[in-house]
């Protein structure tokens, strides 16, 4: 399944003595998601900001408020963060130990669900909670600090989950290094939902940030449609069975 792509600026790189007016920024600059990364100096080495941020800034824009937990334990929180305005909240699968039972608690509260990996984490852990999700998050980067370099060795994870993925209405999110020039790359592994943050937050004003956020949704959709093409003048392989593949 083919789905639009989208842009998630994550909040982390924006300033935060002006916040509101930095989401109303990117608003206005064409981001189709919020990306807010909660860290809790505990299951990362580092503090962001917490539920009741969350909901002094929800009324600054009708845009999707998509939630990354990365806080251990996060069960107790759940709560929390779907009142404060999430609407999509993600949680890491190495967070707690009963990943199904916590992705059932999001969904029972009435929020889309997903579920994040780290990068040394196999893609196999999400095997069997396919069906209980709504967005798949690929870490890029080792969680914890904006600015860091993107690991090429995740763009075969990438690929590996679009594959698991297959027809299923789930989207495949990507967050850490992601920038105009290996967007490409990630939207041609199968991704369709991009998180960026010092990318998008580069410059000052709308118009800077309209044009970070343009430059990564082109080299995103150039990705896709040259792999597409790629695809297609693939020549057909026949398998030792004489299937066509």
């Amino acid at each position: 399944m083919t789905r639009e792509i989208m842009i998630a600026p994550s909040i982390l790189a924006a300033d935060f003595a002006r916040l509101g007016e930095e989401i109303a920024a990117i608003d206005t600059a064409g981001a189709d998601w919020i990306h807010c990364d909660v860290m809790d100096g505990h299951f990362v080495p580092n503090i962001s900001f917490g539920a009741d941020v969350i909901k002094a800034i929800r009324p600054t824009t009708k845009k999707i408020f998509d939630v990354h937990l990365m806080i251990a334990p996060v069960d107790p929180y759940l709560e929390a963060f779907a009142k404060a305005g999430a609407d999509v909240i993600t949680i890491h699968a190495e967070a707690g130990p009963h990943l199904d039972r916590s992705l059932q608690a999001i969904r029972a509260l009435g929020k889309k669900a997903g579920v994040s990996l780290c990068p040394a984490t196999p893609e196999s852990a999400i095997a069997y909670v396919l069906d209980r999700i709504d967005l798949v998050l690929v870490m890029t980067v080792n969680p914890g600090f904006g600015g860091q370099s993107f690991l090429e060795s995740q763009l075969e994870k990438i690929e590996r989950i679009k594959a698991m993925i297959g027809d299923r209405p789930i989207r495949l999110e990507v967050d850490g290094g992601v920038t105009r020039d290996n967007a490409a790359a990630v939207a041609a592994a199968g991704a369709d939902t991009l998180v960026a943050g010092s990318a998008v937050f580069r410059g000052k004003s709308v118009a800077e940030y309209a044009a970070n956020i343009q430059a990564i949704r082109m080299a995103a959709e150039t990705g896709r449609v040259t792999k597409l093409q790629d695809n297609s003048t693939q020549p057909l392989r026949v398998s030792e069975a004489g299937r066509i593949r």
